[in-house]
């Protein structure tokens, strides 16, 4: 076995990934690694992967990383989850704009001018504290610190690179909790606001957009679903405390906060991302072209 076969084989254990995961890796990871080498200047580049949840994006994004850093090239990785707005400002904006920004996920609840400044400063020689937040809390956590100068800067996220819908879009809901919750339009022409605004900024510093193309939002919702009946299950072979996870209707009220912006992006997206993988509803992906 060479060194790359002894990691891969560490990485799908860890990871709990099936062995079959390592055509996921040839056929798609690799090429990935090899454009975004092949795309690497001096001063580095920020590469955007965006992909619904549940869709494998964040796996993927770390075999990346590992592939790039084999090539000898200096890697930086955080997640647009990792800049969520504090839990205590979330619920300042539940209380002052509307009481569904007190859950994270929409554009608008995210420190977007520290993402701006993290990909400048990883790009710079010099220490930089990565963002990272606890889910299970709610809010942030101590991070790792890098040590510039990035060749390379993953940012991933469900929405990375996402453009804002026409206002006329936001008129009528589309689905229930939209319509019970936000009859009058004001959360989702909040999130839509920030979007055409701070988040442009924040996504106009990105040198490549790769897209993780799931075949439709209603798969999407199935995929979130088997990942938390998975964490459940392992939390019970494991005597974890399984007291947060959320149960098949948590999981699919939870998921209908994403179900317009991820729509649209499925729909608008692929027309301008530099790269596509196409997901099959069993996450499947199609092989990219070096």
């Amino acid at each position: 076995m060479t060194s790359t076969d002894d990691w891969l084989a560490g990485f799908l254990a860890a990871e709990r990934l099936p062995a079959t995961y390592a055509q996921t890796v040839e056929t798609v990871a690799l090429p990935l690694a090899e454009r975004i080498a092949g795309a690497v200047r001096p001063g580095g580049i920020v590469v955007g992967v965006c992909g619904s949840q549940a869709s494998g994006k964040s796996t993927l994004t770390a075999v990346v990383r590992r592939l790039l850093e084999a090539r000898g090239l200096k890697v930086a990785l955080f997640s647009l989850d990792d800049i969520y707005l504090t839990r205590a400002e979330r619920q300042v904006l539940a209380r002052d704009v509307h009481p569904l920004l007190a859950t994270r996920g929409v554009p608008g609840t995210h420190d977007v001018a520290w993402g701006e400044a993290l990909l400048s400063d990883l790009r710079q020689p010099g220490p930089v504290v990565l963002p990272a937040f606890d889910k299970a809390s709610d809010d942030r956590k101590p991070g790792e610190t890098f040590e510039g100068s990035a060749d390379v800067v993953l940012f991933e996220g469900w929405c990375v690179g996402a453009r804002p819908q026409a206002q006329a879009a936001l008129a009528e809901p589309v689905n229930a909790l939209e319509r019970e919750r936000d009859p009058d339009g004001a959360w989702r022409t909040y999130a839509n606001t920030a979007l055409a605004g701070p988040y442009q900024d924040l996504f106009s510093k990105l040198d490549m957009l790769i897209l993780l193309q799931a075949p439709s939002f209603d798969v999407v919702l199935t995929w979130r679903i088997e990942q938390e009946r998975k964490l459940r299950e392992r939390l019970a072979r494991e005597g974890g405390d399984a007291s947060r996870v959320m149960s098949d209707d948590q999981v699919e009220t939870f998921i209908r906060h994403y179900e317009r912006l991820t729509s649209w992006i499925l729909e608008e997206m692929p027309r301008r991302a530099d790269i596509v993988v196409r997901l099959d509803e069993r996450r499947r992906a199609s092989p990219v072209t070096a």
